[in-house]
């Protein structure tokens, strides 16, 4: 009894977690007091999450260590510069159709912006 309980408990809880799978767009705020619009192609796989960030120049970066735990959700990409690696940390709440993520740089500001749903046409 008390396993089927447990078992439904947690069938409800996968149910209710967050898909955040597809394409979403953000405008997120620069060094320059710029914002500069990023797209994010999202693959949800249960918890997992996997596919790429827009970059500068029209390059992409891959989503590593990518999480989705009810309405959570987490991943870093890097980036190179300048002979440099760069890595981002993401953090965010799924809301519906947009998430609020929280992006920090080691060295750098915390940098917060809303990421929103593209709708097919």
């Amino acid at each position: 009894m008390i396993r089927t309980i447990l078992l439904t408990a947690m069938m409800a809880a996968v149910a209710l977690a967050a898909d955040v799978s597809g394409k979403w767009v953000a405008n997120v705020p620069g060094r320059d007091g710029n914002t500069r619009e990023v797209p994010y192609d999202f693959k949800q796989d249960g918890s997992s999450l996997t596919g790429t960030v827009g970059g500068m120049q029209g390059r992409t970066m891959e989503i590593k260590d990518g999480k989705v735990s009810g309405d959570d959700i987490s991943f870093t990409t890097e980036a190179e510069f300048n002979g440099n690696k760069f890595v981002f940390k993401y953090k965010g709440k799924v809301m519906g159709d947009e998430i609020k993520f929280t992006q920090e740089r080691e060295g750098g500001q915390p940098r917060e912006f809303v990421a929103k749903r593209v709708k097919a046409t």
